[in-house]
């Protein structure tokens, strides 16, 4: 089973989808996430969009890197600018990616249904390609 780590600053909308959509999709692929300053809370419409997509678990929560960093993970992916900048160093050499969003955090509901259909499209492929996982 190959590991990912999503990244973003507050581990409260981006970090926790791509997670979430790594675990509901890519077979072969355990998805978690961190953030480097979390928020301590999921973003009620991030958690509302999984629910619908049938991809929310009720382990997802805001976490510190703290909490994941002795996983030996295969990739880590920052999701956001600010996460990119301050990516920690890992115990273990490990590949880094970034594949960037814009935070939905504020705007409507619809924002986080268009957020989930954009790294369906791009950031699971990615994932895969990263990984070197055809299918």
């Amino acid at each position: 089973m190959k590991k990912v780590l999503v990244m973003c600053t507050g581990n409260s909308c981006r970090s926790i989808l791509g997670e979430a959509l790594i675990n509901k999709y890519l077979d072969g692929i355990k998805g978690y996430s961190a953030g480097t300053k979390p928020t301590g809370k999921v973003n009620e419409n991030a958690k509302k969009v999984l629910i619908k997509e049938g991809a929310w678990d009720e382990n997802y929560h805001s976490k510190n890197l703290d909490e994941v960093i002795d996983i030996d993970f295969d990739l880590v992916v920052t999701v956001c600018d600010s996460a990119k900048e301050s990516c920690p160093i890992f115990p273990k050499p490990v590949r880094k990616i970034h594949i960037g969003y814009t935070d939905p955090d504020g705007k409507d509901y619809a924002e986080f249904e268009k957020l989930v259909e954009k790294m369906k499209k791009e950031f699971l492929p990615k994932i895969k390609e990263e990984l070197n996982i055809i299918k």
